[in-house]
């Protein structure tokens, strides 16, 4: 399992590209590079929160059973959930693909709708 664990930290470590987005792009869905980044903002905190309470969800199970942590496999599989979300794409990634695709929905305080 040791040897499972350290390729899966190395993967993690591994540096991350640096990705650019089109600004101009985000203006033009919005009207305005401010209202785009809270809308972003915004969006990339709902992923995360719901992101976090799967998480607590799936980890809930492991609770009740105390005296089996112990278990190597018990360890491994809690291991492999918490990998799995923490490989997943960031809040502020997947908010950033949701603007671009226009599966964000969203008005201006005033608006009707």
């Amino acid at each position: 399992a040791k040897s499972g664990l350290e390729a899966a930290t190395r993967q993690i470590s591994q540096a991350m590209p640096i990705k650019t987005i089109d600004v101009d792009a985000l203006t033009n869905q919005v009207g305005n590079l401010y209202e785009a980044v809270v809308i972003l903002s915004k969006r990339a905190r709902q992923v995360s929160v719901n992101t976090k309470a799967e998480l607590d969800d799936k980890l809930s199970y492991f609770e009740g059973f105390e005296n089996e942590l112990d278990d190597a496999r018990m360890n491994e599989e809690q291991y492999r959930i918490s990998l799995d979300y923490e490989t997943r794409a960031k809040p502020e990634e997947v908010a950033i693909g949701e603007m671009f695709d226009h599966e964000i929905y969203y008005r201006k305080s005033g608006e009707e709708g």
